[in-house]
C-alpha cells in the first residue's frame, strides 16, 4: 500500500469525493481543496507528494496556483480540466504542470498517471538524495563537500589549499586505509616519488595545524610508525 499524500483541488464536490474515493481505495493520503486559497494553505502547511488540479476555481485559478508552486517545489502537478483547446493545454503545461486530462476523464487512466509521475517523482528525488550523500563525506569530525570544496571540523570551517584539500580528501574517502608517503605524492603531485622527499610530510603537518585539535596529538589524521597516514571513521 501507498502512503503518499495527494491533494485534490476542485471547486465540483463530487469530482473531489469521486477522485479521492479512488485513490484513497490505492492507499494514498488524500487531502481535499475546494478553491485556491485553501489549496495554497494546504500546500504551505504539508509535505505533500502530488497535486491533482482543477483550472477553473473561484478566487485564485488553478493556473496560479500552480504558478506559485512551483515557485518553492518541484512535486508532480496533473492539470484536470473541461478547457479541452491546445492553448489551454500549452498553458497549463506552460505554468508548470507535468500532465494534463481532459475532464471527463476515465479514473482508471487517472490513476494510471498519479501513479506514473509519483515513480518519477520518487526516482528523481531519491537519485537526487544519493548524489549529495556522495558529494558530502563525514568522518571522524570532518565533513567535506565535494561539490564547494570546503572542509569543516567540528562545524568550524576551515581553510586549507588546493594540495592540502587533495591530500585530506584522498585518506577521508578511503577510511582506514594507510597511505604511504610514496602514494600521497604520486597520486596528489602526479609525480615518482623519490627517496628522502619531505614534501608529504611537511603538508601533512601543516593540515593538522588546521583542522586538529592539537597537533602534536593528532585525532583525526593518524601516523601509522614505519607506513604512512590514515584517517579513521
Amino acid at each position: 500500500m501507498s502512503s503518499e499524500k495527494i491533494l485534490i483541488v476542485d471547486d465540483d464536490k463530487e469530482i473531489l469525493d469521486l477522485i479521492g474515493f479512488y485513490l484513497n481505495n490505492e492507499g494514498y493520503d488524500i487531502l481535499k481543496a475546494s478553491n485556491g486559497i485553501e489549496a495554497t494553505k494546504f500546500i504551505e502547511n504539508n509535505p505533500i507528494q502530488l497535486i491533482i488540479l482543477d483550472i477553473m476555481m473561484p478566487g485564485i485559478d488553478g493556473i496560479e496556483v500552480c504558478r506559485r508552486v512551483r515557485m518553492k517545489k518541484n512535486i508532480p502537478i496533473i492539470i484536470v480540466s473541461a478547457k479541452s483547446s491546445e492553448i489551454d493545454k500549452v498553458i497549463g503545461l506552460s505554468s508548470g504542470a507535468d500532465d494534463y486530462m481532459i475532464k471527463p476523464f476515465s479514473m482508471i487512466e487517472l490513476v494510471a498517471r498519479v501513479k506514473a509521475q509519483l515513480r518519477r517523482y520518487i526516482y528523481l528525488n531519491s537519485n537526487e538524495t544519493e548524489n549529495v550523500k556522495k558529494d558530502l563525506i563525514k568522518i571522524n569530525g570532518l565533513q567535506i563537500s565535494k561539490e564547494n570544496f570546503t572542509v569543516k571540523v567540528y562545524g568550524r570551517e576551515v581553510s586549507l589549499t588546493k594540495t592540502e584539500y587533495e591530500i585530506v580528501l584522498l585518506m577521508a574517502e578511503n577510511p582506514n586505509r594507510v597511505f604511504p608517503l610514496e602514494e600521497i605524492f604520486e597520486r596528489v603531485w602526479k609525480e615518482k616519488y623519490f627517496h628522502g622527499n619531505n614534501t608529504v610530510m611537511v603538508h601533512i603537518a601543516r593540515i593538522r595545524e588546521k583542522i586538529e585539535e592539537n597537533p602534536r596529538e593528532p585525532k583525526i589524521v593518524k601516523t601509522v610508525w614505519g607506513v604512512g597516514y590514515k584517517i579513521e571513521d
